[in-house]
């Protein structure tokens, strides 16, 4: 809202303050001047008064709430608000003004207490600002459910703070209210996720209720994330979560033969190719992986993310071929050879995400593998810099 519109909503009331309505009760007549007085707590206690001897005191309901928005009490001043707006609609404009004035502090709060959050580097400072950002989004939630935005930003603010689990329910809202991408994106990934913590759980302990808990989070994955491919069917996060879910429930095939189908209605479609290989090379079929984000890149040359998983499915080729010969003691260079096709597309990646610890490490592992320790040397100086 405008500021202008916020000093104009102001003056309004000021007016009504000082004018009074007709028929006002006595009650009315000293909350307004305690209102005027900014003497909250008064106001509050005639025009409890008010509404008891008056339940339909429309007045009464409306200037109750308008108070308890004064006091930074939401949930009381929606309530007197929706109860004005029950006996009448006569107050209509100044309640939705004041819901939407209201609304715009509270949303704002919320982003700049979450910037804050993110900012500092103590976590405990950081937590007192994350949960204040948590309070002003449900206060904005109160005053518009219907604002996909506060729903967006509490999930952020949930997952930015490790409770990826409270981030559930603001994602669902955030898909039921706007079919949004990254509603279904966050929330498969977060189900993925909790899924596979269950799965380790059950490795550690044999509880068989982690299995099934585990797999319950991964068909609820698959659930948020089918839906959100076929509305958002380029978006290659969520497809390569939703083939990781449909393997650790043993239904690969159910994915490659999904894919396939794609790639074969529409073969010059560098995303089904992408996706494709992606699954493919989690599936350890190396050679059928390259095939795809070879074919990928010749319909894009620029396909960075092609790139990376192309040299990914080399580096992994290369070490199924090393582990292969260490086990039946048939040595070869095919290993060296899948290292050497790897190294380009790595060295590429590394100019594109020059900040990525990670992709440093690989390199330096690569670099190292062939033979070249001076710049093996310089790549894991590099990652550890980053780091």
């Amino acid at each position: 809202m405008r500021k202008t519109n916020l000093l104009i909503f102001a003056s309004l009331f000021i007016s009504l303050i000082l004018s009074g309505f007709q028929c006002s009760s006595t009650e009315l007549t000293s909350a307004r001047l305690y209102i005027s007085q900014k003497n909250y707590e008064k106001a509050i206690d005639v025009l409890h008064q008010d509404v008891q001897k008056n339940p339909k005191s429309d007045e009464g309901w409306y200037l109750m709430g308008y108070t308890y928005g004064e006091m930074g009490r939401m949930d009381s001043m929606v309530v007197g608000y929706d109860k004005s707006l029950v006996v009448s609609n006569k107050f209509i404009k100044e309640i939705n003004d004041s819901r939407a004035y209201h609304w715009v502090n509270k949303f704002n709060s919320g982003v700049n207490l979450f910037q804050r959050g993110n900012k500092t580097n103590d976590e405990d400072s950081a937590k007192v600002f994350y949960d204040k950002s948590i309070e002003a989004f449900n206060d904005a939630i109160l005053l518009e459910p219907d604002s996909a935005d506060n729903y967006k930003n509490l999930a952020f603010v949930y997952m930015s703070s490790n409770r990826n689990e409270q981030a559930i329910g603001p994602l669902r809202n955030l898909v039921e209210l706007n079919k949004e991408l990254d509603g279904y994106k966050y929330l498969g990934e977060i189900y993925y996720n909790l899924g596979k913590e269950k799965t380790s759980s059950y490795r550690m302990s044999g509880n068989t209720q982690d299995s099934v808990d585990a797999t319950e989070y991964y068909y609820k994955s698959i659930a948020v994330l089918e839906e959100g491919t076929k509305l958002y069917p380029e978006e290659g996060d969520m497809l390569k979560t939703l083939s990781a879910a449909y393997i650790e429930v043993g239904e690969a095939e159910i994915a490659l033969s999904s894919l396939k189908s794609l790639v074969e209605k529409e073969p010059d479609k560098k995303t089904y190719r992408y996706n494709y290989g992606v699954l493919l090379l989690q599936t350890e079929d190396y050679p059928a992986a390259e095939k795809q984000f070879l074919k990928a890149l010749e319909i894009d040359p620029e396909y960075d993310n092609a790139a990376y998983n192309l040299g990914i499915t080399y580096v992994s080729w290369g070490k199924e071929l090393k582990q292969l010969e260490e086990e039946t003691e048939e040595y070869s260079d095919d290993d060296i050879e899948k290292f050497r096709n790897a190294l380009p597309y790595i060295e590429r990646s590394s100019e594109q995400e020059p900040d990525d610890a990670a992709m440093w490490e690989l390199l330096g592992q690569v670099y190292s593998i062939l033979g070249d320790s001076d710049k093996a040397m310089d790549a894991f100086n590099k990652a550890d810099q980053l780091r």
